[in-house]
């Protein structure tokens, strides 16, 4: 009996440990995670006040439909549980077609570049900013 007791302590004082420790990281992750949704924000935002013409699949967008589309997809792969930061948002919904594997480009003045330069540029300035 006491051997049982005694197991039993040791379980509920491992469970009360595990629970205590996943309790003091949620604050740190939730925070995690407003950093992350503000970042994407301001990236959407820059991409949707942008001079520059976004292109997909051959086909040239104003910032405005590109911005749109990215939301879209954003909010997609969110459902799926697969965007947890920037950077997911730039390589998982801003980098290329899901559907045709093309790489997303921008044209600004008159130059074409990989979209996911042009947002990882603006992700580092962004946090440069704000450090």
């Amino acid at each position: 009996m006491d051997r049982t007791f005694t197991r039993l302590r040791e379980v509920i004082a491992a469970a009360l440990l595990v629970f205590t420790s996943l309790t003091l990281a949620l604050p740190v992750r939730a925070q995690s995670d407003d950093a992350s949704q503000r970042e994407i924000a301001a990236l959407l935002s820059f991409v949707a006040h942008s001079p520059c013409t976004f292109i997909r699949n051959g086909t040239a967008y104003p910032a405005t439909q590109a911005e749109g589309h990215l939301e879209d997809k954003l909010h997609y792969l969110q459902r799926k549980g697969k965007v947890h930061s920037a950077e997911d948002f730039i390589q998982l919904a801003a980098t290329e077609s899901s559907i045709s594997g093309k790489p997303y480009l921008v044209r600004c003045d008159g130059k074409e570049r990989p979209s996911a330069d042009w947002l990882n540029e603006e992700l580092t300035r962004l946090r440069n900013a704000g450090s």
